[in-house]
């Protein structure tokens, strides 16, 4: 892959750094002497409709943003990514999640080699085997259907399953439920097995390699709760793994060795890394529990998003547009922080997916070429649903000294349409979305607070600067396919980010040293006086502690 192109001595660098000097942000006078504003400044991708006209966009910065996108030859990059060439130079891979929702029948190769038959040889396997969960038809070592499916795994093994589940929730079928195990703290598995019939339940381990040491000690500890709970219920437990456990990995003898049936194994290929592989067989215990068309729906939705993505031009460009903006916001007017806000109970879980999404993929301090990097790279990722958020930090983005450019997201049908006579909850709901972002672009100003007859003394704590950025994304609901283009949204906004700043995106060699030290310290925590010694004194202090205070 070509040497990154360093964006801060580009000619568009250079526009925006003199554009951000200039810039007097005021949405009001902006929106009163520009009438078309909202219009000009919004945009449809699939099934989203999306308003940027509240951000800190005009015309010139639209302008150079995108003239920065050309700078760093960001169409080539992007294209080479759909084309599957070895982005991620670290590992020396190709970066093809796109390839899992690729329609059958088309075509992306890796190495000379057509991936999408076998994309979509694995999904006909998960297909079938849904069905076969869905219809009663795969049984338990009793016989009886099953009704509890345990998802195990952790990071991306883990984040898409559960906040896909949760988003699609009113689409499950009845009489199923998944639960989800990722953290080693043996208080999850605890609680997650609390209450699951031994009999009537189904674990997916899901570890590319196999070898992943949360879950695999998760998955070994559910094995034994299983095999314990059978044989105090009186029941031969001989065979029990195979028909209680499945695999979402490519090491089959690790599988095997593990007690389950190779056939019943679903693999996946580096070329997928783990916070983009919820499309993936990782993604299994979705599919049986919102159905093979669910799912279906569900990928169909993400390949919208990237034909938009791969086939807009530079300027009706949402991923390209927002990611760039995100760009503006961090390198130029100094944002540390992103609120992503879904004003929609079920993607609870949405901004925690997009943690690691973002926080992952461009935690980055070098270069894709292992230089240092020349700016900022990189804005931690948080929010919570709306209206719980406005109860709790949106104090901080309305009048707080940071800025945080924020995201909100909505649906103009709810699953619950509750009325009471003329009113109309999901309305009231709405208000609430629409009323802050128009707060925070507007505020309210000394003399509109004085016209309220407010006391002199306590005007300024009743100002609302406004000016806030903020952009809102709407659907007509939560469909399977509106979260498969929720996703690739914020998937490629973090993909252009990453190229703007020449990182590679796609490694995550941050997350490695901890659990190394992890490994190396299990002896001094079970004890070894040895091992204990040769610890920091910080670090020994605290493992004597634990062992001074363990019951």
């Amino acid at each position: 892959m070509a040497m990154p192109i360093d964006a801060t001595q580009t000619p568009a660098w250079a526009k925006l750094a003199k554009l951000r000097d200039e810039l007097r942000v005021d949405f009001r006078t902006w929106f009163e002497t520009d009438p078309e504003r909202a219009e000009r400044h919004s945009y449809q991708a699939g099934e989203l409709f999306v308003d940027l006209s509240k951000s800190y966009i005009t015309d010139e910065i639209k302008e150079a943003l995108l003239e920065l996108a050309r700078d760093v030859q960001l169409s080539e990059r992007r294209d080479a990514m759909f084309a599957g060439e070895k982005i991620n130079v670290t590992e020396g891979r190709s970066v093809l999640h796109t390839a899992l929702r690729q329609p059958e029948g088309n075509s992306v190769y890796v190495d000379g080699a057509d991936v999408v038959p076998g994309v979509h040889e694995v999904l006909a396997r998960i297909f079938d085997f849904a069905d076969r969960v869905r219809s009663g038809q795969w049984r338990g070592i009793t016989g009886k259907p099953i009704t509890t499916i345990v998802n195990i795994g952790i990071g991306g093994s883990d984040l898409g399953p559960v906040m896909a589940y949760e988003a699609l929730k009113p689409y499950v079928q009845d009489g199923l439920e998944c639960r989800f195990i990722s953290n080693i703290d043996p208080t999850d598995l605890g609680e997650k097995l609390r209450g699951v019939d031994p009999e009537t339940v189904l674990f997916i381990v899901a570890s590319k390699t196999f070898t992943t040491l949360e879950t695999l000690t998760n998955a070994r500890q559910a094995r034994a709760w299983l095999l314990e709970e059978l044989q105090a219920a009186g029941i031969d437990a001989e065979g029990a793994v195979a028909k209680h456990f499945v695999a979402v990995s490519t090491n089959l003898e690790k599988v095997a060795e593990f007690g389950i049936d190779p056939l019943n194994a679903f693999g996946f290929w580096d070329w997928v890394g783990g916070r983009y592989s919820v499309d993936s067989a990782v993604g299994t215990s979705l599919a049986i529990a919102i159905g093979p068309q669910g799912f279906a729906d569900f990928l169909g939705g993400f390949n919208t998003m990237d034909e938009h993505f791969k086939n807009a031009v530079d300027e009706e460009n949402v991923p390209l547009l927002m990611g760039l903006l995100n760009i503006f916001y961090c390198n130029f007017m100094g944002a540390a922080t992103h609120a992503v806000l879904p004003y929609a109970q079920y993607l609870h879980r949405f901004p925690a997916y997009l943690q690691q999404l973002t926080m992952e993929s461009n935690g980055k301090r070098v270069r894709w070429d292992g230089s240092d990097v020349t700016t900022t790279t990189g804005e931690v990722f948080w929010g919570e649903p709306g209206t719980n958020g406005q109860h709790a930090f949106y104090q901080l983005i309305h009048q707080g000294t940071q800025l945080i450019p924020a995201d909100f997201i909505a649906f103009s049908n709810p699953i619950y349409a509750l009325k009471d006579g003329e009113f109309d909850q999901h309305e009231l709901f709405l208000g609430n979305f629409f009323g802050q972002t128009k707060a925070l672009a507007f505020g309210k100003t000394e003399e509109e607070v004085r016209a309220e007859g407010t006391r002199e003394e306590i005007v300024s704590a009743r100002v609302f600067p406004g000016n806030k950025p903020t952009t809102s994304i709407m659907a007509p609901a939560l469909t399977p396919a509106v979260l498969g283009q929720l996703i690739a949204l914020y998937e490629h906004i973090t993909f252009v980010q990453g190229i703007v700043w020449g990182i590679d995106s796609f490694d995550q060699w941050g997350v490695e040293l901890g659990k190394q030290m992890a490994n190396q310290l299990t002896a001094a925590v079970a004890g070894d006086e040895a091992e204990i010694a040769k610890q920091d004194p910080s670090t020994r202090a605290l493992i004597n502690f634990y062992r001074d205070t363990r019951f």
